[in-house]
């Protein structure tokens, strides 16, 4: 593959990649645009190769301070973190960009502690991939947090045209907002939005974790996969009046979870 990247400016970002005049999806009804902050030059420049000849732009920063100079001047609908940065951790990035925006987060990662990964998706991320970087794996991965966190409701499954009403609560998929009867909206990250509407087209039906993941993330679990559990534990702290007691979302014990409410759908 080549490249014309051969350095790293003193301001910690790398340069642009070139737009490619690769024809895009029929998903993609204009390019997206994402931030990489990756401090390996030749894995930035790998992917970011890699991804503008699929139809993404691409920015590309070597550090915290130069993806925060980046993201204030806004117009991202993503970006790629890796944890290990030279001037700050990522996790402490991740914590800033959801503190900041509701763009969607994708979290690269070397280590091998799930723990990392499990903090990653408490403080906001929408997705994690270890390292080394499988590139297709990476692409799917942006592709869909990109369909999760569109606003562009064409660009969702045609169940996100439906509102959900269960209990006292109304999730309204084609505006991607929960409601409580009398009250007002709640927030809901992409992940957890994802994963109670799923909960709920499937009611009083248990789900294992691995169906779960692969109707919200459309991906396989790997056996130290925790994310279900942790966006689990998220919602129950939102929608549950006793989040140690819950009434709607219960787990049964080895084998998955389960919406314990009739839910009623209209269009």
């Amino acid at each position: 593959m080549s490249c014309n990247f051969g350095y790293r400016s003193a301001g910690g970002e790398f340069p642009r990649a070139p737009n490619s005049q690769t024809a895009m999806t029929a998903l993609d009804a204009r390019r997206p645009r994402i931030l990489l902050v990756e401090d390996d030059l030749d894995l930035a420049v790998t992917i970011g190769d890699y991804l503008t000849e699929q139809g993404i732009e691409v920015a590309r920063a070597a550090d915290g301070a130069a993806a925060r100079r980046h993201l204030a001047r806004g117009g991202f609908d993503l970006v790629v973190v890796d944890l290990g940065l030279p001037d700050e951790s990522g996790l402490d990035l991740t914590r800033h960009i959801r503190s900041t925006s509701r763009v969607g987060i994708v979290i690269l990662t070397g280590r091998g502690d799930p723990v990392d990964r499990v903090v990653g998706l408490e403080i906001g991320a929408d997705d994690y991939l270890g390292k080394p970087v499988h590139l297709r794996e990476l692409l799917a991965r942006i592709r869909s947090v990109l369909r999760r966190t569109s606003p562009d409701s064409r660009m969702l499954p045609a169940a996100n045209d439906t509102i959900l009403a269960f209990a006292d609560w109304t999730l309204d998929c084609g505006r991607r907002r929960l409601v409580r009867s009398g009250g007002s909206a709640i927030s809901l990250s992409a992940a957890e939005f994802e994963l109670l509407r799923v909960l709920a087209l499937h009611a009083q039906r248990v789900l294992s974790r691995d169906q779960l993941l692969d109707m919200t993330r459309n991906r396989s679990a790997g056996p130290l996969d925790r994310s279900i559990d942790v966006m689990v534990g998220k919602l129950r702290r939102k929608i549950e009046d006793n989040p140690r007691e819950p009434s709607l979302i219960k787990t049964v014990y080895g084998a998955g979870y389960v919406l314990a409410a009739s839910v009623v759908t209209r269009r």
